[in-house]
């Protein structure tokens, strides 16, 4: 069971019928920060409800009800630093297994591109909690997105995400008859079906995927499904922002005028 769902399932026990919820979901739901963060704020006493300061954490509100962060809570989160790497394959995007090494191991001063227009410079600091907004499998490559900033992550990862993510998939096989139909719209993982996704052919040997969705290893076995085999998977874009010139292997900043959706 994940933190969220133990929070989630805290929220609903013994609760008042009245509307209210958890201060701390609230303000996820606002998208003022995670809720990680949310609890950090109220413990410091950077919480205002209605203008009053909240600093007892499981404190409940109703939606009607105004919901600031204090200046000190504000420049926590614009200390905060998003980095785009473009992971190589051998590497796992979250924790090491098997032996592999976690992508975040990529990001050192000597990794930093030279091309990184954001102005922003390098600090040790930025490596602290700094953790994956979503995944790349380790035999893909391309744009994998660490953040420090919950409401960047809960952009790209949360329940209610509608940003895309756009993919090149080099693959080998014969398609089946309907297959490129299906792999639009139609077929299941799971027993889900999934999410209606764009698919086009980009040359003879190379497809283009925008997915709204991120199963495990979700274009591999879509692939399969309609007898293809994926030989190579790179990930170019997530929502407005793309992988651009970032060689193999280098990071950069998320520069201030950037934004995902």
């Amino acid at each position: 069971m994940t933190e969220e769902t133990r929070r989630d399932e805290s929220d609903t026990a013994g609760t008042p019928d009245d509307g209210s919820m958890r201060l701390s979901k609230r303000m996820a739901q606002l998208g003022l920060c995670s809720r990680r963060e949310a609890d950090d704020y109220i413990e410091r006493g950077w919480v205002r409800v209605d203008g009053v300061v909240i600093n007892v954490l499981g404190s409940r509100v109703k939606p009607d009800q105004q919901i600031s962060l204090d200046k000190p809570a504000q420049q926590a989160q614009a200390n905060r630093v998003t980095i785009l790497l473009n992971k190589p394959v051998g590497f796992v995007s979250g924790q090491a297994e098997r032996g592999y090494k976690p992508a975040s191991t990529l990001v050192t001063l000597d990794n930093h591109w030279d091309g990184d227009l954001s102005g922003v410079r390098f600090h040790p600091q930025h490596m602290r909690g700094l953790a994956p907004a979503g995944r790349l499998d380790i035999d893909s490559v391309g744009l994998l997105i660490l953040t420090q900033d919950g409401r960047i992550a809960k952009t790209l990862i949360g329940e209610d995400s509608t940003v895309d993510k756009e993919y090149l998939v080099r693959v080998a096989g014969s398609l089946s008859n309907d297959g490129l139909r299906l792999l639009n719209h139609g077929l299941e993982l799971d027993g889900e079906k999934l999410k209606p996704a764009i698919v086009t052919w980009q040359n003879k040997d190379q497809l283009r995927f925008i997915l709204r969705e991120g199963k495990k290893r979700q274009i591999r076995r879509m692939c399969e499904l309609v007898g293809l085999r994926v030989v190579g998977l790179k990930r170019i874009r997530i929502g407005n922002v793309r992988l651009g010139q970032l060689p193999p292997g280098k990071w950069r900043y998320l520069a201030s005028n950037e934004h995902f959706e």
